[in-house]
């Protein structure tokens, strides 16, 4: 199995950035990549589209508003993966500071797991910095 990461300070708010995006439907508020996210099965399963007219279905796994977290699962899309698991986490690192981690795991299919981590790093990495650029 496969992993990638990427964390990020931002000098705002655990709560601000929260509320950005702690809503499990709102990537399409922050990420630019993902043009819209619709709810399916009360709430459970968001499909997302992306600028490129790609559609991805992701299923919340986990989600804890008081620890501000939450995981999910690709249940389709285009990537060459299984088992995709991934967790977004905003933690307060002081009154002003925020520390956001998006982390995954998934086992590459007909593709390499240098491959598929490079993928993905540059998912989390891209859209940290698209995050930041809302602050």
């Amino acid at each position: 199995m496969a992993t990638a990461s990427a964390s990020l300070r931002l000098p705002v708010a655990a709560d601000t950035v929260w509320k950005l995006v702690g809503g499990f439907l709102s990537l399409p508020d922050w990420l630019p990549f993902i043009a819209s996210s619709e709810p399916a099965e009360g709430g459970r399963l968001r499909k997302l589209t992306t600028a490129d007219g790609a559609v991805i279905v992701e299923r919340l796994e986990t989600y804890d508003n008081q620890a501000r977290t939450y995981s999910y699962s690709i249940t389709e899309g285009p990537f060459p993966v299984t088992d995709y698991f991934a967790t977004l986490k905003v933690e307060a690192s002081g009154d002003s500071e925020t520390l956001v981690t998006w982390s995954g795991r998934f086992t590459p299919n007909g593709i390499s797991e240098v491959e598929a981590q490079a993928l993905f790093q540059g998912v989390y990495d891209g859209g940290l910095q698209a995050l930041k650029g809302n602050f």
